[in-house]
């Protein structure tokens, strides 16, 4: 069996992943590489879920990657990640340490897993202006005629869909261009609760975030000039402060939709990490309550065996 070069640990949301990454990492002289396609952008930290302290460990900083790497507003997409992280990979490897990528965004971590031979996607006018009267409904059946690696769970607005739909039929047009990748062989681990526990991290994260002041922060990213429309792209917590915001959901409407869309996110990504084991990708799980130097030695065993 190949030696590891890569340790991935993912996971839905609050599933207390950072965490045992950061510590994984510290453990074996590694550095983290992030997963998420929304922790990319500067200005979206409690929105994001970034818990920058969950990689200070006794007082020292895990080097982390691939976070604030982007502007709030601009629309980062999959390959711009593989390529950036291909770079960081590299660069970890060459002062032989060990990379760890941790995250929940499917997309990005089945990119990297599976090694897609990714190319830019330039807009298409056209199509848009052909699908441009097409409900979400309707925008998601087509999406779902492609045969490729789009994650079709993971849209929940007409632009996500939109966009999605211009990568698909570029895709189908234009034969896959040969770029670099790495020859990845990592370990995967993946922490979960059950579904109740899972449900109830999700609240009591919310309600902390809310308390720690993330509607603040997106009247910030407004207050600088970010389009509302641009904030609701990226969804969830974005997507329905923004609609408080902007006078369209009472704060209780807000939370209560909020709170609903993310338990639908999880239970996305759940299915994501299914999909994922059925077509091949080796998961090992890890029981969200197992105390941390259990999850640690597991993955030490796993890694080691």
């Amino acid at each position: 069996m190949a030696t590891y070069n890569l340790i991935t640990i993912l996971g839905a949301t609050a599933s207390g992943k950072t965490t045992v990454a950061a510590h994984l990492a510290r453990q074996f002289n590694g550095e983290i590489i992030s997963a998420d396609s929304r922790q990319v952008y500067r200005g979206m930290d409690i929105g994001t879920g970034k818990d920058i302290d969950d990689y200070t460990i006794d007082g020292d900083t895990v080097p982390y990657h691939l976070v604030d790497i982007a502007d709030a507003g601009y629309q980062y997409n999959v390959f711009e990640y593989q390529r950036e992280f291909i770079k960081v990979f590299d660069d970890i490897q060459s002062r032989n340490k060990l990379p760890v990528m941790c995250g929940g965004s499917g997309l990005y971590l089945e990119a990297i897993l599976k090694g897609y031979k990714l190319i830019h996607v330039p807009v298409n006018e056209k199509l848009r202006i052909s699908i441009a009267d097409k409900s979400l409904d309707e925008l998601t059946n087509i999406l779902q005629t492609y045969r490729r690696l789009h994650n079709t769970s993971d849209v929940d607005t007409r632009k996500r869909a939109v966009r999605a739909i211009e990568i698909e039929e570029y895709y189908k047009e234009h034969p896959q261009t040969d770029l670099y990748f790495p020859e990845i062989n990592s370990l995967v681990v993946g922490v979960k609760f059950d579904r109740d526990s899972r449900r109830r991290r999700i609240t009591q994260r919310l309600k902390s975030r809310l308390n720690k002041g993330m509607i603040d922060e997106v009247k910030a990213l407004l207050d600088k000039g970010i389009k509302p429309e641009n904030l609701i792209y990226y969804g969830l917590e974005y997507k329905f402060i923004t609609l408080h915001l902007t006078g369209q959901l009472t704060y209780d409407e807000m939370f209560r939709q909020l709170e609903t869309a993310i338990h639908q996110f999880s239970k996305r990504q759940m299915t994501w990490f299914r999909k994922m084991e059925k077509q091949g990708i080796l998961i090992h799980w890890l029981d969200g309550y197992m105390p941390l130097e259990e999850k640690l030695q597991k993955i030490n065993d796993w890694f080691n065996k």
